[in-house]
């Protein structure tokens, strides 16, 4: 089980290192487009490392991206450095593999591993894929058992189930960062594996101080990339997040892996994508960028070897609030629950401001008894009840009497409310609020 994951990836790493000790196929720049660079004679494949000699004499790490005729495309993983045409190019097959290992934990990383805490080199000697350890499906297991998240409104209307992928959708400004950090303090997970990807420099500090102090510090690992790196680190910064989840699964930890975002991930591939000559396909989506959603999130979820198991939170912006967005519709099929937060409840002060009635959990059934079921659908009776009807209500419209639960929603709607609302800093376990909602709207 583990041991078969983990030999599984050491032949990998073993085979790599075979592959770079044979004969170099050395290349040589030739021109420059865009931030890509061109080299001829380098023949590796897509997403094979390398490394430049710049004028300066430093070894500048490339990624291989594409081809154009016997040319390979590269994109150079440090923008400022001093290239020039003709330099030599080398294969590094040590790009492909990232650095794992207990001494990872309590550590901030950036998207090639280097450490960002000023706490000196990571003491962490294991090794894993990048790109992950493709395995049999059938090892996948079904998502069975109840996974606290500290949020009163998830854990009884939207339950979360230890490896399931939930997708958290909103326009910016309304408060995905704070849900996601309410969730982060109240998981019960053996290991946080967060990666802060395009954010705004001020905003990585921000979460380090505010969501992820203290203890939980002492059992998570960041990867951070601001907004102003090169598309091509966001989307390394994201695959090695997942790699570092992938590799304490196999150990048989419960791992949280948290994204944010999963849209700013999709749009570093839409600048790689259109600058290879990518026809835009939706919205000016090329296809690359939405099938880079399928494959980083289909790498989380159980894994019934070894036990262990990773539990996917990824933030997906929803630009002008648009739900019907590519990158949020596609993210919406693959996932296995999402949660759509409302501007118009934001607005209201009602936080976490989650639309209920267009937020669904596909593994709830599964994972919760019926008394359950029964009030969460009660719940969800009186609020779509209550939505379909708003204009009319509002408008005065409507007659009170003329229909049963139209009228119990008018009358109950404070109560709704007040069941979502929860201060950012309190944590309300599943079992208070599974009770409380039993309490409250169970038939």
């Amino acid at each position: 089980m583990i041991q078969a994951e983990l030999s599984r990836a050491e032949r990998l790493l073993d085979h790599m290192q075979i592959a770079n000790q044979a004969p170099r196929h050395v290349g040589r720049l030739v021109g420059h487009d865009g931030g890509m660079l061109e080299a001829t004679g380098f023949s590796r494949p897509i997403g094979a490392g390398a490394r430049i000699r710049a004028a300066d004499g430093q070894s500048v790490r490339a990624e291989v991206v594409g081809f154009r005729a016997s040319r390979a495309v590269l994109v150079p993983l440090d923008q400022d450095a001093p290239l020039e045409n003709g330099a030599r190019v080398e294969p590094d097959s040590a790009a492909n593999m990232v650095q794992v290992g207990e001494g990872l934990i309590g550590r901030v990383i950036d998207a090639m591993g280097q450490p960002l805490d000023r706490k000196g080199p990571v003491l962490a000697n294991g090794q894993w894929p990048l790109g992950g350890v493709r395995g049999n499906v059938l090892d996948r297991g079904r998502v069975l058992e109840r996974f606290d998240l500290g949020v009163r409104s998830v854990n009884a209307l939207l339950t979360a189930g230890r490896g399931q992928r939930i997708a958290i959708m909103a326009g910016s400004g309304v408060g995905k960062s704070v849900l996601m950090g309410q969730m982060i303090a109240g998981a019960e997970a053996d290991v946080i594996v967060t990666g802060l990807i395009g954010e705004r420099g001020r905003e990585v500090s921000d979460f380090l101080e505010t969501k992820i102090g203290g203890a939980l510090m002492n059992r998570s690992v960041v990867v951070a990339v601001p907004a102003d790196h090169p598309p091509v680190l966001r989307l390394r910064a994201a695959a090695r997040a997942t790699a570092i989840a992938e590799y304490f699964r196999a150990r048989g930890k419960q791992v949280l892996l948290l994204i944010d975002s999963l849209t700013r991930c999709a749009h570093a591939q839409r600048e790689i994508g259109l600058s290879l000559g990518e026809p835009p396909a939706m919205k000016g989506y090329p296809p690359s960028a939405l099938s880079l959603i399928p494959r980083l999130v289909e790498r989380a979820g159980v894994d019934s070897r070894s036990g262990g198991s990773i539990t996917a939170i990824y933030t997906v912006l929803a630009d002008g609030d648009d739900t019907d967005d590519p990158i949020v519709d596609t993210a919406r099929a693959i996932v296995d629950g999402h949660i759509v937060l409302s501007r118009q409840l934001s607005e209201q002060s009602i936080f976490p401001a989650i639309d209920i009635g267009r937020s669904l959990s596909r593994v709830m059934a599964d994972i919760v008894d019926e008394d359950h079921l029964r009030a969460a659908a009660n719940y969800r009776r009186l609020w779509a009840a209550y939505e379909e009807n708003r204009d009319l209500i509002l408008m005065g419209a409507y007659r009170p009497g003329n229909d049963p639960t139209i009228d119990e929603a008018v009358e109950r709607r404070r109560q709704l409310l007040d069941f979502l609302r929860q201060s950012s800093k309190s944590i309300i376990d599943a079992d208070t609020s599974i009770a409380a909602l039993v309490a409250e709207f169970g038939a």
